[in-house]
């Protein structure tokens, strides 16, 4: 049977149409990757990732260019040889000599010269945390709301309104008891001035007319 140029290209139109919906389909970059908190040391020339409550260890491949390797090198020192980092990743590869295989880093949270954040009891019902320094203040924000700590004064809970912003970042609002109160957080390393860890957002608190800056990170509550 001959095709007419006609019926040839309704024959094709669902494959175009296909291979459209194909090329359109949003590439989800979470797909495949679990996102897993542990301590993090040096041997044999190589970074190594150990889970928390686990004793296996991962050798660090930094394969989205995330940079943990050069910002773990910066923290560490002979006083403190071992970091903890928050980060996204694929467990690759089989068990060798030194190691259970490969741990491909696609996200970095946090990473901080702390052997003890493994064991903070909150972090997996919190969706943010953020803080800063001159002056002292702290925000978690869970479901339940949020609590403000500020230097001198007394825990503020608060209930909040989420926003999305432009390029990725959040808005965290709230007019009650009196307080007009905004935080601000955005996609971008941020370096915390005392301690020298390093966050994934950097945040802005707004308050009785100041803004005061900061760094922050998603909890455990928020998948993304």
């Amino acid at each position: 049977m001959r095709l007419t140029p006609s019926l040839l290209l309704t024959a094709l139109l669902p494959l175009f149409a296909g291979c459209q919906l194909m090329a359109d389909k949003p590439s989800d970059p979470n797909i495949g990757t679990t996102r897993m908190q542990g301590e993090l040391s040096a041997a044999g020339g190589q970074l190594l990732f150990k889970p928390c409550s686990e004793p296996r260890h991962f050798v660090i491949k930094d394969v989205a260019g995330t940079g943990i390797l050069q910002e773990a090198a910066n923290l560490a020192d002979d006083a403190n040889d071992k970091l903890f980092a928050d980060v996204r990743g694929r467990l690759t590869g089989s068990k060798q000599a030194n190691n259970d295989g490969q741990l491909e880093v696609r996200r970095l949270y946090r990473l901080e010269p702390s052997t003890r954040a493994c064991e903070d009891p909150n972090f997996k019902q919190l969706t943010l945390r953020a803080g800063g320094h001159e002056p002292e203040w702290d925000i978690k924000a869970s479901g339940k709301g949020m609590v403000l700590n500020r230097v001198g004064k007394e825990p503020l809970p608060l209930p909040f309104l989420e926003e999305e912003v432009p390029g990725g970042g959040l808005t965290l609002t709230s007019e009650a008891n009196g307080q007009h109160v905004e935080l601000w957080v955005a996609p971008q390393r941020c370096i915390d001035g005392a301690s020298g860890a390093v966050r994934h957002l950097r945040a802005e608190l707004r308050i009785d007319g100041q803004t005061l800056k900061g760094c922050g990170y998603y909890g455990g509550a928020r998948d993304n």
